[in-house]
């Protein structure tokens, strides 16, 4: 291997160590914003505060995010998912699950475990995003493009839903029943507002959608 070969190796190799310390530094900044940008909010929090917050350099959050923008959209990402791992939405094992059950009810009950337990989690950073996209521009993109992707997952979870055979309804209403009942803002009213316990919001969830998706239109 000549001397070129060999500088070109090298650079492409980062150890595994170096790997972790970035993904935790990574998160640490995650940790920080999800904090910060819920009070005292996304507007009145600079990315210097951020920095200050996590422990870590300004330009440290610029090299790892690039922008004020993306920190968000990226936060928003991994408190939907619950961890930073490069594993696509229709890859997720509660998808795998909610595939392999039969029946309207069984996979509406699936569904409605995952999307508590993914509220609970996201429910502040979520409400906090809903409330700067009224005066913020980026936060009024991040969460248009929010509700477009979930409406885009419901009208896939719709077409699984229609293979049992139960659903009564055209699969756009079937998608925009879904894409309302999911929203985190009846958690929040439910759960966190009305005091329901979990499995009443889950309940709720599955009848609410199973009456509507088995009437007809």
């Amino acid at each position: 291997m000549d001397y070129a070969a060999r500088v070109a190796v090298n650079r492409r190799y980062v150890s595994p160590r170096r790997q972790e310390q970035a993904r935790q530094t990574r998160r640490t900044i995650l940790d920080a914003a999800a904090r910060l940008f819920v009070d005292p909010g996304y507007a009145a929090t600079p990315l210097t505060a951020v920095a200050a917050e996590a422990g870590v350099a300004v330009q440290t959050v610029y090299a790892v995010f690039g922008s004020k923008r993306r920190l968000l959209s990226d936060l928003v990402d991994v408190t939907l998912v619950g961890d930073d791992e490069q594993v696509a939405m229709a890859d997720r094992s509660f998808v795998t699950d909610i595939r392999a059950l039969t029946g309207l009810r069984p996979k509406l009950t699936r569904y409605a475990r995952h999307l508590a337990e993914t509220h609970a989690r996201q429910a502040d950073v979520m409400l906090a995003l809903a409330g700067a996209a009224t005066a913020d521009a980026d936060a009024a993109a991040i969460w248009r493009k929010n509700l477009e992707d979930r409406r885009t997952g419901m009208t896939m979870f719709a077409a699984d839903l229609a293979v049992t055979g139960e659903v009564l309804v055209s699969q756009e209403r079937a998608a925009d029943v879904l894409w309302l009942a999911q929203d985190i803002r009846n958690y929040d009213w439910l759960v966190r507002e009305r005091g329901w316990p979990v499995e009443r919001f889950e309940r709720w969830f599955v009848d609410s959608v199973a009456a509507v998706l088995g009437a007809p239109d």
